[in-house]
């Protein structure tokens, strides 16, 4: 048996490979001994050969994901800032530690060749992305475009330039820059990254991926007559779970014209997520193409330490292994008017601590309300004066460990100070968020730490690093805090109250009847077993816009070999319609990120969550799959949308 052992390769050869590790490829450590019979010359055959198939498949393996990062390196320079709008925009960015949440800012502008509409460029979309690899997690936040905020642009340190206009004036007065600016004294939350899309790029980006799937809830259909009140864009798209090209799905994230700017940031929303779901499968052949599509239609700013090839991969990484129920939609209620919207300060208040406190236990009790179950009781946080706290200074501001030890003793904390009259400034300086760390031997202390983090938000919570310098100043304290620049000597008000999840009836209303007359026509055709939905959300009704589409069947592939029917329900909300999807498509990438599984009446049901918002209930019989869909604002109750599924009968033809 030959090895690699005596030419210094292999894990059995020194330390001469780069940055003092071993030469690749990994052989045996040390020599091999055989005891016991010699195996038959046959079986050694056959060894050989299936050891040599696996290596020559992990080579090819190695050379294909070797070259895909190899160019991903050369191509993501292409990516990073190289306008001068996302340049100067960069000043702009904090910096956000390596572990910790960060924030990305994505602005999608309007202006391309030959404009519509203006020559002035506007932000059309302005969505905040939170990441935070503690609590595996991804929060969106979209602001409507139209919201009257303070516009602040950078140049200008004095104060806002102009004290009440649209959030999406900011791109046109200042550019990417002007949003980051205004986004950030509008939120106080702080910007590690900003990514601005082009339209035409986005459409381009899409069709490089083979299309994206999307969950359309109903039909899209305008004309453009030329008049001046139907003067908005072309559209033409059917109800139900489809492929979209790059043009269709543009069309569907911008629409409003008939609805409002919340259902538009829903489905800009949707469009995130599906985005996520579709990088998922894509092929690897298509990587290269990808990249460089992205590179000519995105940029992405970072601070100048924190935009590295790893830091790129892992977030990437991170979005892609994603579990099921941890992607979040949040948005700002109670918006009003209609030229410059407006909504009271505490919904903006309300919005950013969901946005920055994703609470995965959330869909756990929503769901266990839903189903009349019970949880067990969460832990308490212990009292503050059973609590001890060393305080920090994370931001560099002279006396911001004194103003915070002041404040939390002033709360009831036993505040304690570093051993050895050292100062209590942390090893790193220039944290925005201020960190919040628990010691994990400790019992009650993360349940402590969570409570203290509502006290200095925008704050991240996790446990005690393993960092040196930082336990030197440690004389253990049950929570560590480490003030960031957004402490400004004082303590947050108490935080918006969570709600109260309680079991309630749902809303509906049983009817057979009309679910049987929409399937009857397709029962033959669909090629598969249907199933009628018995209840109904109450006061909903067969949709018959634009035609009849209540009812639709067609083929859900590609390569038209497996077929679905939407039924398509409006409710008496303007702009709210809730469907039912049946197919035998066995794996639709949609149904990859469930949240739970449950087995109610006897059948097996998957639940997807955004939140404590039930999205989809989707029974699962062999490789057929019959979805109840949420509205795109969730309007239908978690009860509701239990008691249509369970409510979802094998559909025998009338003779």
């Amino acid at each position: 048996m030959r090895t690699t052992l005596k030419r210094g390769v292999g894990r059995g050869a020194g330390l001469n490979g780069k940055n003092g590790h071993r030469v690749m490829p990994p052989a045996a450590a040390t020599g091999v001994v055989r005891y016991g019979p010699r195996i038959r010359k046959r079986r050694g055959l056959v060894s050989r050969i299936l050891v040599g198939m696996l290596l020559t498949i992990v080579a090819i393996t190695v050379g294909v994901a070797g070259g895909v990062l190899l160019f991903a390196h050369e191509s993501l320079s292409d990516v990073r800032a190289h306008s001068l709008d996302v340049k100067l925009s960069e000043k702009e960015l904090n910096y956000t530690a390596p572990g910790h949440a960060a924030i990305a800012l994505v602005v999608g502008y309007d202006q391309r060749a030959g404009a519509e509409f203006s020559t002035v460029s506007r932000s059309d979309t302005v969505m905040m992305i939170r990441a935070d690899p503690l609590t595996k997690t991804i929060s969106l936040l979209s602001i409507p475009r139209d919201l009257g905020v303070p516009i602040w642009c950078p140049k200008d340190k004095t104060g806002p330039i102009d004290p009440h206009n649209r959030v999406n004036q900011a791109y046109a007065d200042c550019g990417a820059r002007g949003t980051v600016d205004t986004v950030k004294h509008f939120t106080g939350l702080p910007i590690n990254y900003l990514i601005t899309v082009n339209f035409h790029g986005f459409k381009e980006i899409v069709d490089k991926l083979g299309g994206i799937w999307l969950n359309i809830d109903r039909r899209y259909y305008h004309v453009n007559n030329g008049t001046a009140a139907q003067n908005y864009a072309n559209i033409n798209i059917m109800p139900g779970y489809q492929l979209l090209s790059g043009q269709q799905a543009l069309d569907f994230v911008r629409y409003r014209h008939t609805d409002d700017d919340y259902h538009r940031i829903a489905r800009q929303q949707e469009f995130v997520r599906a985005l996520k779901q579709q990088f998922s499968h894509v092929s690897f052949l298509k990587i290269p193409s990808l990249i460089s599509t992205l590179t000519h239609n995105v940029e992405v700013g970072g601070s100048s330490s924190d935009l590295s090839d790893q830091t790129v991969l892992r977030w990437m990484i991170f979005a892609l292994t994603l579990p099921g129920g941890h992607f979040f939609q949040d948005k700002i209620n109670g918006v009003t008017g209609s030229s410059i919207t407006y909504t009271d300060p505490s919904n903006v208040t309300q919005a950013i601590y969901q946005f920055t406190h994703p609470d995965v236990a959330e869909s756990k009790a929503a769901n266990a309300a839903a189903l009349g179950t019970k949880l067990k009781p969460k832990l308490t946080a212990p009292a503050t004066s059973k609590t001890s706290v060393l305080v920090l200074n994370g931001s560099g501001i002279g006396g911001a460990a004194a103003a915070g030890t002041s404040l939390l003793a002033g709360k009831g904390y036993v505040v304690v100070l570093p051993p050895g009259n050292a100062l209590p400034n942390a090893p790193t300086q220039g944290y925005f968020h201020t960190q919040v760390y628990y010691d994990k031997r400790q019992p009650g202390s993360e349940a402590a730490a969570k409570a203290l983090a509502k006290l200095v938000l925008p704050a991240d919570v996790g446990p005690l690093p393993k960092d040196p310098g930082l336990r030197r100043l440690d004389p253990g304290a049950m929570v560590v805090v480490l003030l960031g620049t957004t402490f400004h000597d004082q303590l947050v008000a108490a935080p918006p109250p969570t709600p109260v999840l309680a079991h309630t009836a749902p809303s509906v209303t049983f009817d057979s009847s009309t679910g049987r007359s929409l399937l009857e026509p397709f029962v033959r055709r669909a090629g598969f077993p249907l199933e009628v939905p018995t209840v109904l959300a109450a006061g909903s009704q067969p949709d018959t816009c634009c035609g009849d589409q209540a009812a639709r069947l067609y083929w859900i592939d590609p390569g038209q070999k497996k077929k679905a029917i939407r039924l398509v329900f409006a409710t008496p909300l303007n702009g709210d319609y809730w469907g039912i999807e049946e197919t035998d498509m066995p794996n639709p990438p949609i149904l990859a990120d469930k949240s739970f599984q449950r087995r109610l009446n006897g059948r097996e049901y998957s639940l997807y969550y955004s939140g404590s918002s039930l999205q989809m209930v989707v029974l699962r019989v062999h490789d057929r799959s019959y979805w109840v869909v949420n509205t795109l604002l969730d309007t239908l109750s978690n009860e509701t949308m239990l008691a249509i599924a369970k409510g979802l009968v094998p559909l025998t033809p009338t003779k």
